[in-house]
């Protein structure tokens, strides 16, 4: 089923509720919303789970709320989505920023309602360059995404969708479909949602939030990430979690497809079941 919830700033968060048996909560990427999950989320609820996957504030079906777009919030919102279904041994996944969020989440409300957690390529600990973050991407990099969305947002996801599963690699087996699809999921987040959480994205620190966590973690990554790039992200959330398991895709993109989504569905399954 599909239904809404009210949190707590009165902002409209849109959720799909499938299955049955120990909840698997799905938090999408940038700037996409619940079904950049469907077919992992039919997948889960196939083998004898309850998936979970909501639209954050902002994106897809939830209000286009002016203020909020920060991480705590989106934490909250994830934290209130949790109470409101009163959701026990959950098993939280995030993408990308969806990956920031579950870490927030978990840094900032505990664990006493999960069990485990899963990071696909995700954002934490920082992904911008400073003096602190040598290895980090430059803010310039995301100065041109502000300015993407800002100018020509339509053009812009549609040139990202590339990059994003790695089409323009010169062996790499396109998808009109696929980019067709993300342009869609993209286009349905607001303007100021979309421009402000790249912001939280690439500018949050997550290395306290790492340091805290207490359940086990698989952190999985393409080692051909060109939006999330693999050093500067998945290695160091690994060795700051205390429990953790790195699974790295040989040549796989930022975005699930092909070989990279039959591998990465394949040990979600055998951590979600082990």
């Amino acid at each position: 089923m599909t239904s809404t919830f009210t949190t707590t700033d009165g902002a409209q968060i849109f959720y799909k509720d499938w299955g049955t048996g120990q909840p698997v909560v799905f938090s999408h990427g940038w700037p996409l919303n619940a079904d950049a999950w469907d077919e992992q989320a039919r997948l889960v609820a196939d083998n004898g789970f309850r998936a979970v996957a909501h639209d954050r504030r902002g994106h897809g079906r939830s209000s286009q709320t002016w203020d909020g777009n920060t991480m705590d919030r989106y934490a909250d919102d994830l934290a209130e989505l949790i109470e409101e279904l009163d959701l026990h041994d959950a098993v939280l996944i995030g993408h990308s920023a969806g990956g920031g969020e579950v870490v927030r989440y978990l840094g900032r409300h505990g664990s006493s309602r999960v069990a485990k957690a899963v990071l696909l390529g995700a954002v934490p600990p920082v992904m911008i360059k400073s003096d602190t973050n040598p290895e980090g991407t430059p803010i310039e990099v995301f100065d041109a995404i502000r300015s993407g969305v800002d100018k020509d947002r339509s053009q812009f996801y549609w040139d990202l969708s590339e990059t994003f599963y790695g089409f323009n690699r010169p062996d790499a087996t396109t998808s009109e479909g696929a980019r067709r699809a993300f342009w869609r999921l993209s286009m349905q987040a607001g303007i100021r949602a979309a421009y402000e959480c790249i912001t939280q994205f690439s500018e949050t620190d997550f290395t306290e939030d790492l340091k805290r966590i207490d359940v086990p973690v698989l952190v999985a990554h393409g080692d051909d990430d060109q939006i999330v790039p693999l050093h500067d992200s998945a290695v160091k959330s690994a060795e700051l979690i205390k429990n953790s398991t790195l699974r790295l895709y040989p040549d796989a993109p930022h975005g699930l497809y092909g070989e990279f989504r039959t591998a990465f569905e394949a040990d979600l399954l055998a951590f979600l079941k082990h």
